[in-house]
């Protein structure tokens, strides 16, 4: 009994989660705001990739997945503030609360909506490796690994900026939290060269951008899944802990 009654609780939970996602996702593109971000994400990425396809002539995606973690830093903010945020504005976080509806179901809903949208964003550029396949005869392995590791980027930097909206009322300012998070985290791998030998590894697994060039050259290590599942439930208990000290 107590087994099944878990089991319940648990389908429940997921029930939940997925209904604040889908809602979330139906907000998104009632809003401009989701067709300028992504507007934005394909002529930038855009633009590079087709930079090195006609101009140097190679019919790569290395120069896209090497500047998907800076893009996302840029990007996954903007789609993420307002999600806890605005409700916080508007008195509607308030009413979600007092729903047959836990914080965990709230923030797992939040940070899957952001998740999806992101990989809503991505799919587009498949029309890249279309492109690539069809004039040359890349490598599948890295190509694979490189969109695999474009969704675990989305859904950690979904889940911290999810946390950073739950620390503020004001959108822009939890867009600021977030790029700051994001960019830390990516800008780390720039600096190892200049860090003491002692700290290297340390500040070498830190790094999100070392752990998707691991994961988009088409090598799956058990440490950049832990990498990025540890990064993923980090914001998003430190999410519940901030909305219900805030309760």
């Amino acid at each position: 009994m107590e087994n099944k009654s878990f089991l319940r609780r648990c389908i429940g939970a997921t029930e939940n989660a997925r209904i604040i996602m889908k809602k979330e996702l139906r907000s998104y593109f009632v809003s401009p705001i989701a067709y300028i971000v992504i507007s934005f994400f394909l002529l930038a990425t855009g633009f590079l990739f087709f930079m090195t396809f006609f101009l140097y002539d190679r019919a790569e995606l290395r120069s896209f997945f090497q500047i998907l973690p800076l893009t996302f830093a840029i990007v996954m903010p903007a789609v993420t503030m307002k999600l806890l945020s605005e409700e916080k504005n508007t008195g509607s976080f308030e009413m979600l609360l007092t729903m047959p509806v836990s914080v965990a179901d709230v923030v797992a809903g939040k940070i899957l909506s952001a998740t999806v949208f992101s990989a809503v964003m991505i799919a587009p550029t498949l029309f890249y490796a279309v492109s690539v396949y069809i004039v040359g005869s890349p490598d599948i392995g890295p190509i694979l690994g490189g969109y695999f590791g474009a969704v675990l980027l989305g859904a950690a930097y979904s889940a911290i900026g999810v946390f950073a909206s739950s620390l503020t009322r004001n959108q822009i300012v939890a867009f600021i939290i977030a790029f700051a998070i994001c960019i830390l985290l990516w800008v780390i791998d720039i600096f190892l060269p200049l860090l003491p030998s002692g700290l290297v590894d340390l500040f070498e697994y830190l790094s999100v951008n070392a752990h998707f060039s691991s994961v988009a050259k088409g090598v799956i290590d058990s440490r950049d899944l832990i990498y990025f599942g540890s990064l993923i439930a980090l914001a998003a208990m430190g999410t519940v802990k901030s909305i219900e000290e805030r309760r």
